[in-house]
């Protein structure tokens, strides 16, 4: 049996001021083909720039995935959008708006921390 994908919508809700983005850019509202409102949430963190992708501190292995504002209830709710602006035959991702990938910047050559 396979299971049925849905399109859900992380809308921001914390101003951009609120002390909870620590100092992470908020982002616009995101689109994701997901299985569930959790899963949805996993979708967006996963197109996020992590630790392990670049050559920043601490890049051994330490994921900073867990960090991603998308998984704060706190910044962000997850609707599921049925209005059939997209379909859900798909595969399971980002479907519309774009998530950024500067929230990390990488250590410049010559200059270690």
């Amino acid at each position: 049996m396979e299971l049925e994908l849905k399109i859900y919508r992380l809308v921001p809700t914390a101003p951009a001021d609120d002390p909870q983005w620590m100092d992470r850019p908020p982002q616009r509202e995101v689109v994701v083909r997901a299985l569930t409102t959790g899963d949805a949430r996993l979708v967006a963190s996963e197109a996020e720039l992590d630790f392990t992708d670049t050559d920043a501190k601490p890049a051994e292995g330490n994921s900073t995935e867990m960090a991603s504002s998308f998984r704060s209830e706190k910044l962000y709710t997850v609707i599921e959008d049925d209005s059939g602006r997209y379909v859900a035959d798909g595969p399971r991702g980002v479907v519309d708006g774009s998530v950024r990938r500067d929230t990390i910047a990488p250590v410049e050559s010559g200059r270690g921390l």
